[in-house]
């Protein structure tokens, strides 16, 4: 078993060794399997989950026996992506992958619009490129429930500690993250990251400095200067666009809520719901690009946050439904029918919301 003096062992993903003792707690977790009959059965009376819930253990015992490794959960989770870009999208294309050295590990930064889709599509793609899949980062503000915490460290997603308190614990949490990050690196690991906390409602794909800077508390204890240490990292800034976004309605009301009543109050299943809307939902046509390999020298946070997104915004796709929301009118008609259609779903106040969050992207390329 692995050893316990691993600094990471609270927030890393789940080793090879570790898989099996996990599935066995999936399994044995009482609300992990109500939550699968209630997504199964939702027609049907208690009793009958009841009876079946002995069923569902059997049957997952039986089928995740042969997932024993990182590598066959993620064939798992790539036959089931398969069936769901064929069923909810109108084919996803990429660009820059091949800059990229398939031996060397790489930081992705990258913009932010779906919570499990966006990581998801950029492995997809490295995969399909024979290039290593990424380490995830993930917010424990995701991972309320044990079972939810299981599920992600077994497909490779570490824990980023937002709910730390006070300026000691959040400095410790900050420290593990940031040598978490290198050593994943160094060890020729890539990452998957946000540009920042939450997603882009808005449609505005800026980064925070404050990540870059947590970045950089390695190197600090390290005594590595901000530019040089940044160059050792390989960032590739990344730019997700989705011609279709399957929760852009939840987005715009929540936006609109925000502005009219100061503040927004999520309902205690509204994660796990964007989750999956946002996987079985409609999404278009997607394009993923990978950006260049940031090696130019930035002192700053800030000069670096600029490059960032000068990169995303630059390689960011835009559909026809973007240019019609920020005033084009040369679109076809389906275009502006469906446009139509989501703001016949939205009080008229809170429709320039849903709007902004399509023109957004055109408003701020280069």
């Amino acid at each position: 078993m692995t050893k316990t003096n691993d600094p990471f062992i609270d927030i890393r993903p789940y080793n090879d060794d570790e898989i099996p003792a996990a599935i066995d707690r999936l399994v044995n977790d009482e609300e992990f399997i109500g939550a699968i009959l209630q997504h199964r059965f939702s027609n049907h009376a208690g009793w009958f989950k009841a009876l079946m819930s002995p069923i569902v253990k059997i049957y997952l015992r039986m089928k995740w026996s042969k997932l024993d490794s990182v590598e066959t959960i993620q064939l798992e989770v790539k036959k089931y992506l398969d069936r769901t870009l064929n069923t909810t999208t109108r084919g996803v294309t990429y660009s820059g992958l091949d800059k990229l050295d398939k031996e060397s590990a790489y930081l992705f930064v990258s913009n932010h619009r779906d919570i499990a889709m966006d990581p998801a599509l950029v492995n997809y793609g490295l995969f399909q490129g024979q290039h290593k899949t990424v380490r995830i980062a993930i917010g424990d503000n995701l991972l309320k429930k044990p079972c939810a915490t299981e599920l992600m460290r077994l497909n490779k997603s570490f824990i980023v500690k937002r709910s730390a308190k006070g300026p000691r614990e959040m400095m410790k949490a900050l420290g593990t993250l940031s040598g978490y990050i290198k050593h994943s690196l160094d060890t020729g690991h890539s990452i998957w990251i946000a540009q920042k906390e939450g997603r882009a409602k808005d449609g505005n794909d800026f980064t925070d400095p404050a990540i870059l800077k947590m970045f950089h508390v390695e190197g600090r204890k390290q005594k590595v200067p901000f530019a040089d240490y940044i160059k050792s990292l390989k960032i590739v800034p990344v730019s997700i666009s989705y011609e279709n976004d399957p929760c852009d309605i939840a987005k715009a009301l929540e936006l609109w809520e925000k502005a009219e009543h100061g503040s927004y109050e999520k309902g205690e299943f509204e994660d796990i719901e964007s989750i999956i809307q946002g996987i079985v939902g409609d999404k278009g046509r997607v394009h993923v690009a990978f950006g260049d390999v940031i090696e130019d020298t930035f002192e700053t946070p800030d000069a670096l946050a600029e490059e960032i997104d000068r990169q995303i915004h630059h390689n960011y796709k835009l559909f026809p439904i973007n240019q019609l929301a920020a005033g084009d009118e040369q679109v076809a008609d389906d275009v502006k029918q469906s446009l139509k259609d989501k703001l016949m779903q939205l009080p008229e106040s809170a429709q320039p919301y849903l709007i902004a969050s399509y023109a957004n992207p055109v408003n701020n390329q280069p």
